[in-house]
């Protein structure tokens, strides 16, 4: 199975994936998360090839279409500028996605918490812990879910952290 953590960080959801020997690629914009990754990769899986680790923006990679069996998108979403550029980055996410793949994703959401962000611009909000991020709602995700044509796998599942942030967990499986 081909695992792509879209926006990998330094590699904390893949410890599970690299000690199992599944054939993982990453692809993340700073190179100082590219390079904690390979270090990652390098004591539990060190026979993975250096293209599997690539310096690329999410909504630009250079993956073919339908390249991966999951694709991971864990707090990566929430960092979209706008409308725009999340749009990019779920459909540049969703294009490598074989079909009847599993996109895994995490992000921050309005959900729980509607009445204590303060909005931006558009969906960009300010949280009550004073962090900016761009936020979704159950409405746009499942919107999103019928514009790809998708299948949710689960319930979206949403956590408020202390009246601070909200975190949802968005499970779509690309229709094969």
């Amino acid at each position: 199975m081909r695992i792509l953590d879209c926006g990998c960080g330094a590699g904390r959801n893949l410890v599970y994936f690299l000690r199992e020997g599944y054939d993982v690629f990453v692809v993340d914009a700073d190179p100082k998360a590219i390079a904690a990754t390979r270090a990652l990769a390098a004591s539990l899986a060190p026979s993975l090839p250096p293209d599997n680790f690539r310096i690329e923006d999410v909504e630009a990679m250079s993956f073919p279409d339908a390249f991966a069996d999951v694709a991971i998108s864990s707090a990566v979403l929430h960092f979209a500028r706008d409308d725009e550029h999340f749009a990019a980055m779920v459909n540049g996410t969703w294009r490598v996605l074989k079909p009847g793949g599993l996109l895994f994703c995490r992000l921050a959401s309005s959900i729980g918490i509607e009445n204590q962000v303060t909005r931006i611009a558009g969906r960009r909000c300010r949280l009550p812990d004073g962090s900016e991020r761009y936020l979704v709602d159950e409405a746009l995700l499942m919107q999103l879910t019928n514009q790809l044509d998708g299948q949710l796998l689960d319930p979206l599942k949403t956590t408020v952290v202390q009246k601070e942030r909200s975190m949802t967990t968005w499970i779509v499986r690309k229709r094969p």
